[in-house]
């Protein structure tokens, strides 16, 4: 299982009138998976992210998602709606639901990847469903990859909290390609 980030705390701080909160966190050496991709399938790649082997993405450390599961035929990430994600009015932000999905679905397609192949999202689709807040509970975003060929690839996944409501739904393709470098 990956780490989840490294939070130091929420704590008060003065700014002037308005007390706020403050949120520290640590993250890997994002480049460090990037040397395996040459030489193992991405199902190895992603397990070994998940198991702690490797080091994560920063942005799942910055969102405080976790990796759960990744097969070949489904791969499951996990987010605990925070504080620090809400918008202006007082739900999560969009943004998140559409990172959690992005990701999720991009590394359904990575899982059926060889070595030596990477992808990047074309587009992405999302449909936000309901509201989410720190009382939906944690979020299960699950993804799938839909059609695989030699140079695109397409996935579909969902989110829902922890009551077994859909939250979003989200679509995307990915360009195939040899690993840059």
């Amino acid at each position: 299982m990956n780490r989840p980030p490294t939070a130091v705390g929420a704590e008060p701080t003065d700014r002037g009138r308005e007390a706020g909160r403050v949120r520290t966190y640590r993250w890997d050496d994002p480049l460090a998976p990037a040397a395996e991709l040459g030489s193992r399938p991405g199902i190895e790649v992603l397990r070994a992210m998940a198991d702690g082997t490797l080091a994560g993405a920063p942005i799942a450390a910055t969102l405080g998602m976790s990796v759960d599961e990744v097969g070949p035929e489904l791969v499951v990430f996990t987010l605990v709606p925070e504080e620090w994600h809400y918008n202006p009015i007082g739900t999560v932000h969009g943004g998140v639901h559409a990172t959690l999905l992005d990701s999720v679905m991009g590394c359904a397609v990575h899982a059926r990847l060889g070595p030596g192949q990477a992808y990047t999202t074309l587009d992405l689709s999302v449909r936000y469903l309901r509201p989410v807040t720190t009382a939906s509970g944690r979020l299960r975003a699950e993804g799938s990859v839909v059609s695989l060929g030699s140079r695109v690839a397409t996935a579909e996944g969902t989110v829902t909290d922890s009551h077994g409501r859909l939250v979003a739904t989200g679509t995307t393709t990915c360009l195939v390609m040899a690993v840059p470098g």
